[in-house]
């Protein structure tokens, strides 16, 4: 069968019925292709583990948040791959950090507190949409 839309023949998948009308199955790559926000929320969530990771190496926060780094790795790995449980530890640990960051702003009143407060909100945002929901398996 010709996909129309790269003009390559592809062959259903073992146990698959192709239904004329019905569109083949999309690759990651491709999929990641019309939704680069999940490789950007992806990115973010490495530089947070990354971020642990250096704080912990010197100091500054205890080695039990190293657990949240591991966490952190496989949320956005998997969500490259477009898992949906990676979708729900990413979009739980989206919330979390917002009600951190926003407690934080409020006791400090520092306003990198509230952009990161705010980013995480967007990345939220981003991640409950039907577009985004509707491409995971």
């Amino acid at each position: 069968m010709t996909d129309p839309k790269i003009g390559q023949t592809t062959t259903p998948e073992a146990g698959t019925e192709l239904v004329p009308g019905t569109p083949l199955p999309q690759s990651p790559i491709r999929t990641l292709r019309v939704l680069p926000g999940i490789v950007a929320v992806s990115l973010y969530m490495m530089l947070l583990a990354i971020i642990n990771v250096v704080a912990v190496g010197s100091g500054q926060i205890r080695p039990a948040f190293l657990i949240f780094s591991a966490l952190f790795i496989a949320a956005g790995l998997g969500l490259l791959m477009l898992l949906r449980w990676a979708w729900a530890m990413t979009l739980a640990a989206m919330v979390l950090l917002v009600a951190l960051f926003i407690w934080r702003f409020s006791v400090s009143h520092n306003l990198p507190f509230a952009i990161q407060g705010l980013l995480n909100f967007v990345f939220f945002l981003y991640l409950v949409r039907a577009q985004v929901r509707e491409r995971l398996r």
